[in-house]
């Protein structure tokens, strides 16, 4: 008889132990009174605070590129499983699971250690200053880098308040930002914030030409004590493959080396203000709204014409190649091989990057 209750308290502590997270999950998420702008405000300022989580991130823009680019077109295309723990700017973790494998990123004080899981391999980024222009990463779709990314330059007019939800067993009280400029191809971005530290937790992108989001980030999972040193800390394994570089980044690269520098104004938007006047990538709008013009080098530039005429059926020899993915336009200003092209992608209409590109010197060849 003791052995049998010993076995139904079993039960029942496994079945109690089952159903918690079910049971945190259906509790009501706290009313918050914040309005708009005080809300806009916390999410701001939550920059630095400690935290660790698991988060899912998927993407609707199935973008036709697959040479340098290919990573890029992995990451809003597709679903993509992170892992995190932030200490600080200087002392963080991010593991990413997505279509190309599992690669994770060490982050200290003199720069990235970037270790590709199934090949084995190690790449060493040193540099003690962040690069001003840059491709996305993965670390980038978390809920809190990529919250705090499309509010950085929101006006408080912009904003209205969201219900609160319940996200990763917290109360997460809710802002949508409905950007005001007629460029963009953004109709409104919803981020869902921890009520207590200001951390977003939830994001939605939604287009002005699609029914469904064009990009989705959430956790699942969430803490924000600070986590342990030992977990961000990073020692190569012994018999993996370590390169070191001073940036495996093409923009930055391009930005940094390029002889050609960007117009002050572009399409009617201003280069953007948070970043210096100088280097050869320029990025122009605010917040939700934004171009960015890269000098290509020729054979790059040729490649990416190959690509985006496959994908749209267009004529390879095109002076301009557009296309439009969701809230995203991407056009090259030349197509042909002789000819140095400039790339512009953003959150704008076709119609506002073909005025760029028609107002971008020409540049000299980048080999």
């Amino acid at each position: 008889m003791t052995t049998v209750r010993r076995w139904l308290a079993v039960l029942a502590a496994t079945a109690v132990l089952t159903a918690l997270p079910a049971l945190v999950a259906a509790v009501p998420a706290r009313t918050s009174n914040l309005s708009a702008a005080a809300l806009l405000e916390r999410i701001t300022d939550s920059a630095g605070l400690p935290y660790s989580g698991y988060a899912e991130a998927s993407g609707g823009l199935a973008l036709p590129v697959t040479e340098r680019f290919g990573s890029i077109a992995d990451l809003f295309g597709g679903r993509t499983q992170l892992r995190a723990w932030y200490r600080s700017a200087t002392d963080w973790r991010v593991d990413a699971i997505g279509f190309a494998g599992e690669s994770d990123v060490h982050h200290d004080e003199s720069g990235d250690w970037s270790w590709n899981y199934e090949a084995n391999a190690v790449d060493r980024t040193g540099s003690p200053v962040a690069p001003q222009a840059r491709l996305p990463a993965a670390a980038d779709l978390l809920p809190t880098e990529l919250g705090r990314r499309l509010l950085s330059q929101a006006l408080p007019q912009e904003a209205s308040r969201l219900g609160s939800q319940r996200i990763a067993g917290r109360s997460a009280p809710g802002m949508r930002i409905t950007p005001r400029q007629p460029a963009s191809n953004i109709a409104a971005v919803d981020v869902w914030a921890d009520a207590a530290t200001g951390l977003p937790l939830r994001v939605r992108v939604q287009g002005k030409q699609s029914g469904s989001a064009a990009l989705t980030s959430s956790f699942l999972d969430f803490s924000a004590s600070q986590p342990p040193a030992s977990v961000t800390s990073f020692v190569p394994p012994l018999d993996a493959r370590v390169s070191d570089r001073p940036s495996r980044d093409l923009v930055t690269v391009i930005d940094q080396l390029g002889s050609v520098v960007p117009p002050a104004r572009l399409a009617g938007l201003d280069r953007n203000r948070q970043l210096p006047p100088f280097g050869s990538v320029g990025v122009y709008g605010r917040g939700v709204t934004e171009l960015v013009a890269v000098p290509l080098p020729t054979r790059l530039g040729y490649s990416l014409s190959q690509e985006l005429a496959d994908a749209t059926g267009a004529d390879p020899s095109d002076s301009r190649l557009s296309l439009t993915v969701g809230p995203l336009t991407l056009l090259l200003s030349s197509a042909r091989l002789r000819d140095a092209a400039w790339l512009l992608v953003g959150t704008v209409t076709a119609e506002t990057l073909a005025g760029a590109a028609a107002q971008l010197p020409t540049h000299p060849e980048l080999n």
